[in-house]
């Protein structure tokens, strides 16, 4: 699947979605994408960051992953999200970057991309599916394609059955309980083949 450009954009705090952005990459590379891993940029007052030793090491350790940017989303054919859930929706780092996308959507530079999200919570129905759903709403404001992973391939059952996008508990270890990874790379490859599909096409 040659010419397609894939960006994962994640938010993270804690280092979950941040690993299932880097595991996406590798399925999208291994469709033969090129790729862009990418992080929405941290609004959270420092004091609040200081207050968790854990979000403040997991802030510092990624720095050098580049913050998303809206020429990311006009480059990318195709675009995955991942981001944990905050009371059944998305986080409000992850809904002020859409915020800004208004004038790529009123000129048409997100429609028809494919797109499909990934979620995490800490027990296995605490709004993963609701938070995958907020983000699909927005996309389908732009005009984009959702490219759910359903139940075309058996490693979704394994990592949990969510056909809407994979998603994953963690524990109070923060370590995640489920086995994602096979199914993070599955919908990131399928993602990344419909996307060149839809470019072909086009």
């Amino acid at each position: 699947m040659t010419n397609v450009k894939t960006a994962i954009i994640y938010y993270s705090s804690g280092g979950t979605n941040h690993q299932l952005a880097e595991w996406a990459g590798e399925g999208a590379k291994e469709a033969g994408a090129e790729v862009k891993v990418l992080r929405v940029a941290e609004t959270a007052p420092q004091a609040v960051i200081d207050s968790s030793p854990s979000w403040r090491a997991h802030l510092e350790a990624t720095q050098c992953v580049p913050e998303v940017t809206l020429a990311d989303l006009e480059w990318a054919d195709a675009i995955i999200f991942s981001v944990p859930t905050r009371f059944g929706n998305m986080p409000a780092q992850m809904k002020q970057f859409f915020d800004t996308t208004g004038g790529l959507w009123f000129h048409g530079k997100l429609a028809n991309k494919a797109v499909s999200a990934m979620s995490s919570a800490q027990n296995p129905h605490g709004g993963q599916e609701a938070t995958i759903l907020s983000l699909y709403t927005t996309m389908y404001h732009w005009g984009a394609i959702v490219v759910a992973p359903g139940f075309t391939d058996p490693v979704t059952f394994g990592a949990g059955g969510n056909p809407y996008g994979t998603s994953v508990t963690v524990g109070q270890d923060g370590k995640m309980i489920e086995d994602v990874q096979a199914a993070v790379k599955h919908q990131a490859k399928r993602t990344t083949t419909i996307a060149g599909l839809l470019k072909k096409g086009s």
